[in-house]
């Protein structure tokens, strides 16, 4: 990849994707509308990563929990135009190359490159995504995603040929590649043939109403949307650059998705990718998913597997023929306590603000005991920070103030002001009203409930009382919003393991609905017009760095953003964190190789399994022969 100096990100890597140019040879086929890899593929060398050149054929079994969760394969079957491979270095895949000079992203499509149905993928699908579907109010009210956004101004689009398409701002634009290659594909371009007879720009409103109508729908941006659908996955007729194209229409109990022949990539040996022929999703109950498992019904199996699970799935191993693989997960804590600096009780706001009283929290928690009753003793106590794969790790960061130290939290929270009890030994707050925090939830991560009930305990020895809230997620949501909330426990940072050029986002209230300011995340989401202003000079500070980060393309100066931030949340314990490194079991048949047994598993950056290629996974056939002899 082309840059200006210090972009931190590895240009002669992106330049080149991954492994050497080999041309596809062109057969009849690849000449006409028919489906065929592109002339300048995108070539995977397996050997060089430790793993084996493999075979084509067979289907992986997976199960779900219910019909929409087939969505997740376009995340973790992970086809970006960038994306992070396994060691978490930001390349091209689908586009053959990137250039970035300032604020300049010129793109280069492959030669050749169609989608699923056999058409081209030009830049016209570029072009249709950023004037028909983004620019379209009726399809887009809210405009472009934030990312195209620089000092709230939108790129300049060209397209100068059939396969470059070039975004212009006025200064760089950091965020733009790392949102390529999010966990959720932002999708910025469209298969432009498919759609344009429903839009209104290329057959009129009237034509495109009457097809809507005709299908009992209300407007031609409902069908629009309906047949747009290379996330979902629920129209088989929309064409993709997916490895698997979806065959299954739903409501399905079983849904089967068959190998995309146009796909970009192949190995050296000229095979190309996927490997594996089709996947096949069968819609299960979540209290079966893991009995299913273990009786040998899935192939490949992780969500829906939590870390309790491990010992029933090791019992199902050796009659099944799976192993269970246990990955790290990387996520800053498990469970993470949220004080609201912004809740409307204004009594609790000004204790929730007071950083005494938040580290007196946190030190009254015995993390020692989490760990071993949670995790088996396994995990790692401390703050919510980034675990120590990140190259941006700090050891210190991971306990400061995040000890155990009751007799400490005590006495600052004396300091604090609540140094008066009611008979039953709670604390009293300065306007006389006993200290209960009500701890809200969204009740789906049972082990966040587990947490809260020891918390509930260590919390009373220090003279406050906790009560536990679990509610649905949506409500937790608009209740949180609202101000609400006075504290929450979910799950900690989702970006655990960033490299510098990752955004720092979710260590500010840059975040959308961050739980400890989510009137200050709305305040800046809405550009003022809605919440309040952040009015905290420690919090102004991580708005100030997070600026900061977005103006500049320099890696070493987004590294050491990225450490104030982390330093600034460790010193002011913003969320409390209680214990990391819970480990997620990912089953996988014993004749399915190039699955790892170890690697991190995350929503972000690592698309839960996407960074390790399920396209590249494939059955030992030989293997096979040999269990059935015996």
């Amino acid at each position: 990849m082309a840059a200006s100096a210090g972009s931190g990100i590895s240009r002669r890597a992106l330049l080149a994707g991954l492994g050497v140019t080999l041309l596809w040879p062109r057969t009849g086929r690849a000449d006409t509308d028919g489906p065929a890899p592109p002339a300048s593929p995108f070539v995977v060398d397996l050997a060089a990563r430790g793993r084996r050149v493999g075979t084509a054929g067979g289907t992986i079994r997976t199960l779900i929990a219910k019909a929409r969760d087939v969505r997740y394969l376009s995340v973790y079957g992970y086809t970006r135009l960038v994306g992070y491979d396994s060691e978490l270095k930001l390349r091209p895949d689908v586009l053959e190359r990137v250039d970035v000079a300032g604020g300049r992203f010129t793109f280069t499509l492959r030669e050749g490159h169609r989608w699923s149905d056999g058409h081209p993928f030009t830049a016209e699908d570029f072009r249709y995504y950023w004037e028909d579907v983004v620019n379209e109010k009726a399809l887009s009210p809210e405009g472009p995603p934030a990312f195209f956004l620089v000092d709230g101004k939108p790129p300049q689009v060209e397209y100068p040929d059939a396969r470059t398409v070039r975004y212009t701002w006025e200064r760089p634009n950091p965020m733009f590649l790392p949102a390529l290659a999010a966990p959720r594909d932002p999708l910025i371009y469209r298969p432009s043939h498919y759609l344009k007879p429903y839009h209104a720009r290329t057959i009129g409103k009237e034509a495109a109403d009457a097809k809507a109508k005709a299908l009992k729908l209300r407007g031609w941006a409902a069908l629009h949307n309906r047949l747009d659908d290379n996330y979902e996955l629920n129209n088989p007729d929309c064409p993709t650059l997916q490895a698997w194209v979806p065959r299954t229409r739903s409501p399905a109990a079983r849904f089967r998705f068959e190998r995309n022949r146009s796909y970009h990539r192949i190995d050296t040996a000229g095979t190309q990718l996927p490997y594996v022929d089709a996947i096949v999703m069968d819609v299960a109950s979540q209290g079966l998913l893991v009995a299913k498992t273990n009786a040998g019904e899935a192939d490949l199996m992780f969500r829906g597997l939590s870390m309790p699970d491990i010992p029933s799935l090791k019992e199902g191993e050796k009659a099944h023929r799976y192993r269970t693989n246990l990955w790290p997960v990387a996520r800053g804590s498990e469970i993470a306590l949220y004080p609201n600096l912004t809740t409307l009780d204004l009594v609790l706001r000004a204790l929730n603000r007071d950083v005494r009283y938040r580290r007196a929290l946190s030190l009254a928690i015995d993390r020692r005991t989490l760990n071993n009753t949670l995790l088996f003793g396994l995990g790692t106590e401390g703050n919510d920070t980034i675990v120590a794969e990140s190259p941006l790790f700090s050891p210190e960061l991971r306990t400061l103030n995040a000890t155990y130290d009751p007799a400490q939290a005590a006495r600052l929270l004396d300091e604090a002001g609540l140094d008066r009890r009611d008979g039953a030994g709670t604390r009293l707050m300065p306007d006389g009203r006993p200290l209960e925090i009500v701890v809200e939830s969204d009740g789906e991560a049972e082990m966040v409930l587990d947490a809260l009930l020891l918390i509930t305990e260590f919390w009373r020895e220090v003279g406050i009382r906790l009560i536990t809230k679990p509610q649905e997620r949506t409500n937790l949501h608009r209740r949180s919003i609202g101000g609400l909330t006075v504290m929450v426990a979910a799950q900690g940072l989702d970006l655990a393991v960033p490299t510098a050029i990752m955004p720092p986002t979710e260590l500010s209230p840059a975040q959308a609905e961050h739980y400890s300011w989510p009137l200050w995340s709305l305040n800046v989401e809405s550009h003022g017009q809605s919440g309040q202003a952040c009015d905290v000079p420690e919090v102004r500070q991580l708005l100030d760095l997070d600026r900061q980060w977005r103006d500049t393309d320099d890696a070493e100066k987004q590294a050491g953003i990225w450490r104030a931030m982390l330093r600034n949340h460790a010193e002011n314990t913003w969320v409390i964190g209680t214990v990391a490194g819970a480990l997620q079991p990912v089953v996988g048949a014993d004749r399915l190789i190039n699955l790892p047994k170890r690697a991190l598993y995350a929503w972000e950056p690592t698309a839960m399994i996407g960074v390790q290629r399920l396209d590249e996974m494939f059955w030992d056939t030989g293997a096979d022969t040999r269990a059935e002899a015996r």
